[in-house]
């Protein structure tokens, strides 16, 4: 088996996740984790482009901050294990997304982190650009979780997988291979418990868990255009952001804060049960984020009254580094010039080659 790292930083903006696996044609096997926060005026400035436009300056600027901040990561996770970069064969670098706008005019999906720095400062070779083939080939560039879910549990008999991160994506196996973005998953809960109570996240869901859901605005926001399109579909901050939330809340009035973040956990759980039940599933596997949530996880139980739920952790896939896991087998794939199953999941005219590789010298 090969060495290969898988770097991924996700809308949550929490941190960035590197995760050094084996892989061949069979196994991904995850050897070892590492977690770096986001340094608060690197986490500022990448939302302050997202929400507010940026100059050409800020943007190169971003794209190269995060390099050296991916390569801080994979520095330090081949450190504390003694690697030497070349044991590795490749990093897979899915890079920070700034704008995702499959379906405009000029079709296209943005991501940040420069490649060529990051091979320069770790001295290994660097696979990135993702997405870009897949929406030249008319589709969503997204999400590309699914093709790696169905290389660990289609297997499985009647079981589907939900990433819950910043957005959540939920992937079905048979009788054919779909998977598309719900929605929302952790993005506007981070953001409302971020403004109110200053904190990154709502740990174990407790806040929500004190509030009382608020049905009309429940009811609203599960009627936005997003969740009543059909897939194959793909979301990100550039839709569900604080601007999203204002328009559903104003008109309502003053609602009490907890209740809000109560009324958003629900539309994450509403929102990802809506889907699941258009399938014939018998059991539901969380990842991302979303699994720690345990009042999130409660009730994504409840609404599922005939489906298990349970994390990915019960077939020893790391829940917290999935997300890191499939870049690194999207590295795997590159290399050894693959082409990834994508098409029944983004609408892409036919499978390709993923990723364009940056040579370290």
């Amino acid at each position: 088996m090969e060495k290969y790292i898988g770097i991924m930083s996700g809308t949550s903006l929490d941190g960035v996740d590197v995760a050094l696996c084996e892989v061949d044609n069979k196994k991904c096997h995850l050897l070892s984790t590492h977690f770096v926060p986001f340094e608060e005026s690197l986490k500022s400035q990448i939302l302050k482009l997202i929400a507010k436009g940026a100059t050409l300056k800020e943007i190169g600027e971003v794209d190269h901050r995060l390099a050296l901040f991916f390569a801080k990561g994979v520095n330090e996770l081949l450190a504390k294990n003694s690697n030497a970069p070349l044991e590795v064969e490749a990093i897979g670098l899915h890079g920070q997304t700034l704008w995702h706008e499959p379906l405009g005019e000029h079709p296209f999906s943005m991501q940040l982190g420069n490649a060529s720095v990051l091979a320069v400062e770790t001295g290994i070779d660097v696979v990135s650009d993702f997405r870009s083939k897949d929406v030249a080939l008319g589709g969503q560039g997204a999400p590309l979780a699914p093709a790696f879910h169905a290389f660990l549990f289609s297997h499985l008999d009647r079981v589907a997988v939900v990433n819950i991160g910043g957005m959540a994506n939920i992937s079905i196996f048979k009788p054919e291979l779909l998977g598309y973005d719900t929605g929302c998953g952790n993005v506007l809960m981070d953001m409302w418990v971020k403004e109110h109570l200053n904190i990154s996240y709502d740990k174990d869901g407790a806040w929500a868990k004190s509030g009382e859901v608020h049905e009309k605005l429940l009811n609203n926001m599960l009627n936005d255009p997003y969740f009543l399109l059909n897939y194959p579909k793909s979301t990100g901050r550039e839709y569900f952001n604080k601007n999203f939330l204002i328009k559903y809340l104003e008109p309502l009035g003053k609602i009490c804060a907890k209740d809000v973040q109560a009324t958003l956990l629900a539309l994450t759980v509403e929102s990802i049960a809506y889907e699941i039940k258009k399938f014939n599933v018998r059991e539901l596997l969380v990842c991302g984020g979303g699994a720690r949530n345990v009042f999130l996880m409660e009730k994504l139980q409840e609404a599922l009254e005939s489906v298990e739920v349970n994390s990915t952790q019960k077939y020893g896939v790391d829940a917290d580094n999935m997300e890191a896991m499939i870049f690194a087998w999207l590295a795997y794939k590159r290399v050894h010039h693959e082409k990834v199953e994508l098409k029944s999941i983004t609408g892409a005219k036919n499978n390709t080659i993923l990723g364009a590789i940056y040579a370290k010298n």
